[in-house]
């Protein structure tokens, strides 16, 4: 098997409108298609991260609501996904542009191993989310 780069991320909303709107209204992600499934009493919400660039290692983000998800662990050392990581040209600017919108980010870090900036904020279903500059 020869991998070629991660097609899509799933994330498990609790609040399928109140995360819709933070992600493709706070974050700018375009809608690609919205399903709802009558079968599962579930959405799925295919959001276009970027401008679509073959060479990026994931571009999609598929949203999905259940009725009564199990709450994540609140623990970021706990086993499973730690978070998601978004590269973005100028960390001051989308941490401006996030701060604006009222979401709160922490304060920046350097990388010590790259020496690149990034820092952190949450979703509304606080799962961690990282933007890392370029």
């Amino acid at each position: 098997m020869q991998v070629s780069k991660i097609h899509h991320v799933a994330i498990i909303c609790s609040d399928y409108e109140k995360s819709k709107h933070f992600y493709v209204n706070i974050l700018g992600f375009s809608v690609i298609e919205e399903t709802f499934r009558e079968a599962r009493n579930s959405y799925k919400l295919d959001l276009q991260v970027g401008d679509g660039d073959r060479c990026a290692v994931a571009d999609r983000i598929e949203l999905f609501s259940f009725p009564n998800p199990p709450r994540r662990p609140d623990s970021p050392e706990a086993c499973g996904l730690r978070h998601l990581a978004f590269a973005v040209e100028n960390l001051d600017r989308s941490v401006a542009d996030l701060c604006s919108k009222g979401v709160p980010v922490e304060p920046i870090r350097r990388d010590e191993i790259t020496g690149k900036r990034f820092t952190f904020f949450k979703d509304p279903d606080n799962l961690p989310l990282e933007i890392y500059e370029n």
